[in-house]
């Protein structure tokens, strides 16, 4: 079973040294489910990243506020373990919620956005971007 971001953020606490904490966001990109090869098109696929980056969205549940789930994978290892802490934070919530997410306070909380390069920062942003567009796309539709 996927960590939750709490779990994640209870993680990044006990590591001091940034190396160690860029392995383990390596590490939990691997312990992502695999998106099938069929998944990683171009309507998938995240604009504004400099690495590769996809996302598919599943929507279901109460039409007033339907839940969203979502899959990820990277062709980069570090940005793949972004992809996974952004799913950690948004993926089985509620479109509402998902757009009530302050995401800025939660990567800074972690301490990532000070040690990323600006390329894979505005990836994340990028990401979130899609993420919570898919979230206001999903409340329109209902």
């Amino acid at each position: 079973m996927p960590l939750t971001i709490d779990e994640i953020i209870e993680n990044f606490s006990f590591i001091d040294d940034w190396e160690e904490r860029y392995r383990y966001v390596i590490e939990l990109g691997r312990e992502l489910e695999e998106l099938p090869a069929g998944a990683m098109n171009a309507q998938n696929k995240v604009e504004g990243c400099v690495s590769q980056v996809w996302l598919t969205t599943e929507v279901s549940g109460d039409s007033d506020n339907p839940v969203l789930t979502f899959k990820g994978d990277s062709d980069a290892h570090i940005v793949k373990g972004l992809v996974a802490v952004a799913l950690a934070t948004f993926s089985g919530k509620a479109a509402k919620e998902i757009l009530a997410i302050d995401a800025d306070a939660i990567f800074d909380q972690i301490g990532l956005r000070d040690h990323l390069t600006p390329q894979r920062s505005n990836g994340l942003s990028a990401m979130i971007g899609r993420i919570k567009a898919d979230a206001r796309k999903a409340l329109d539709q209902a």
